[in-house]
């Protein structure tokens, strides 16, 4: 998981953070109140030193008893008013962050499932996550506790001085001359020790690395009797773990030294000052009191304001990489199927068709690509690997749109109909399948969300699935695990027929399904496929050749070009021909 950038606080970035009122603008009313209180719970607390001096200086100044019970009872009320502010400011801004947040999730989440697959293709799914959880976790953190902090210490600072003043001028401008500049020192003094933490955890990563990377390949260490290598690697790390440590032992002691010596000690000379003042008259008992507590107030926020701006910076970079992925361009996903004509009939056309990958524009996959596939045919591709056999598929789903030419369907170009509708009429059983990690049954229904019970069955049975299904105990509830790691091979494809099957489309693309499995599987897969292929245009993309001798067109890539096509029987003739030598290698070999 990724550590969110720290941002240097700049106009730029502020702009950046306020795009997230957009998402707490909904729910502005309770924020407010937040606001409230939360103003309501600082000025509170600023009373409180105050009231206290005043307790102090009634008791020194021998005045009536009821006077002090009366100070006494107005503490005590201002500690209710400031609990019960600080309860509703709490409740408030949870409310309100983890409202924002939902919104915020859900936005980001259905922005990321609108991007086209070239947008995933350039990014790692672990950066996109975090995007998505640490991200949206720190902002958390900043809207509920980071951004009231912030509030409350510069109101405890600004209005603390201006008691400070109040009570004291003289007295004011002396501490304001000895305990700003220790709390700095503090602050940087702190940020430097930090420094060897990150250092620790640095090196600690490093040698769990290692620990991870020797255990997961315990068998070729030990054949190539690495162990003692290995031991040695480790050694090394941990012992840069513990000087470091041990240097940071040293900084952290010198430290602590420092703060008793001069926050004590800073302490110590207000109250000498404020002691010398009260001999001369300048100040009574009560206020010298309220002038040390407000004193102590003002410098645990000046030193607790690093620590909330830092908090603030990793804020602001956060929100700058979560917005980022808002710039990506979305496709344009409809909600429902509104082409008048609701299905197609299965005609395909590519009309010199060239495409070049975005991160490599200028090595064309494919060049000039002219085919018409008519309705309810079998064709097929082959040819070496790299020829552009999968990248055909990928233009067909619209994954990826041609750099030059036109695609069309029905003689109607691929531009003109709605994306959601295209991909709605197509189905896909690649090599390398993917279950989600839920019941064969979520599986199954992924084809058609809405399909019931009985669709569900007939679409396993056509895909021999049923055969396997029954003999689980928990049948169509069966677990698959991640990424369908508790079936066999042939058990997932059989699956993914059957989603084929229940999705019902007019053309199907195939990457040889077979490839991979033991005969008795091999044979399920290819009669459920046949099965599925009836009636339907059907796009195979072929290795072992002997699964498309029936094909009505064979088209033989080479190099991103077509160099062949016809029938099984007219390619053979071609005593030169591509797909005539890789079928005699195949039945050679």
């Amino acid at each position: 998981m990724t550590e969110p950038k720290k941002t240097k606080i700049t106009r730029a970035g502020l702009s950046n953070a306020f795009k997230l009122y957009k998402y707490i603008k909904p729910f502005r009313v309770e924020y407010a109140f937040g606001m409230f209180f939360l103003f309501g719970s600082s000025i509170a607390s600023l009373a409180f030193p105050q009231l206290l001096g005043d307790l102090v200086g009634a008791g020194n100044t021998g005045k009536l008893v009821e006077n002090i019970n009366r100070i006494a009872l107005m503490l005590v009320g201002l500690l209710i008013i400031q609990s019960t502010f600080s309860y509703f400011r709490t409740v408030l801004f949870v409310n309100v962050t983890e409202n924002t947040l939902a919104y915020l999730r859900q936005s980001t989440y259905n922005h990321l499932i609108k991007l086209p697959v070239r947008f995933f293709e350039q990014r790692r799914v672990g950066e996109l996550n975090s995007r998505i959880s640490s991200d949206v976790t720190l902002l958390q953190e900043t809207l509920t506790t980071t951004l009231a902090e912030f509030i409350r210490q510069i109101i405890t600072i600004i209005g603390g001085i201006a008691f400070l003043v109040y009570i004291s001028g003289k007295l004011t401008l002396f501490m304001l001359a000895i305990l700003p500049g220790i709390m700095l020192l503090v602050v940087f003094f702190g940020r430097y020790i930090r420094k060897f933490s990150k250092n620790i955890q640095s090196e600690v990563a490093e040698s769990n690395t290692i620990v991870e990377e020797t255990l997961q390949g315990i068998q070729s260490v030990k054949t190539y009797t690495n162990e003692l290598f290995e031991m040695l690697r480790y050694k090394k790390r941990t012992n840069e773990i513990a000087k470091i440590a041990m240097k940071a032992g040293r900084y952290r002691g010198a430290f602590s030294a420092f703060i008793i010596l001069g926050l004590f000690g800073a302490m110590v000379a207000v109250i000498w000052r404020g002691s010398v003042m009260l001999s001369q008259g300048f100040i009574d008992s009560g206020e010298l009191f309220s002038f040390v507590i407000y004193s102590a107030f003002i410098g645990g926020s000046v030193g607790g304001l690093a620590d909330v701006i830092a908090r603030i910076q990793k804020f602001i970079g956060a929100t700058e990489d979560l917005f980022e992925i808002f710039n990506e361009a979305e496709e344009p996903i409809t909600e429902d199927e509104s082409w008048p004509k609701k299905t197609l009939s299965g005609q395909i056309t590519f009309k010199d068709i060239s495409f070049a990958y975005p991160s490599r524009p200028n090595e064309h996959v494919l060049h000039n690509i002219n085919i018409n596939i008519p309705e309810n045919q079998l064709i097929a591709l082959v040819g070496p690997s790299g020829a552009g056999k999968s990248t055909f598929a990928t233009l067909l789903l619209q994954l990826h749109r041609p750099d030059n030419g036109k695609m069309l369907f029905d003689s109607i170009d691929s531009s003109e109909l709605p994306l959601s509708f295209i991909r709605s009429q197509i189905a896909i059983v690649p090599q390398d399948i993917f279950l989600f990690g839920g019941s064969i049954r979520e599986n199954i229904a992924y084809g058609k969300p809405e399909a019931n019970e009985q669709e569900i069955i007939e679409a396993a049975e056509k895909a021999n699935a049923m055969e396997f299904i029954n003999r689980f105990p928990e049948g169509l509830e069966t677990i698959v695990g991640e990424r369908g790691t508790q079936l066999s091979g042939g058990q997932r494809q059989r699956i993914a027929i059957a989603r084929a099957v229940l999705k019902n489309p007019r053309i199907l693309i195939l990457d040889e399904a077979t490839s991979s499995l033991d005969s008795e599987s091999e044979r399920l897969v290819q009669d459920a496929l046949e099965k599925l292929m009836q009636g339907r245009t059907s796009i195979v993309i072929a290795h072992r050749l002997s699964t498309i001798r029936k094909a009505d067109q064979i088209l033989v890539l080479d190099k991103g070009r077509i160099v062949e096509k016809g029938t099984h029987g007219q390619l053979m003739q071609l005593e030169e021909g591509i797909y005539r030598n890789l079928s005699e290698l195949q039945y050679s070999g």
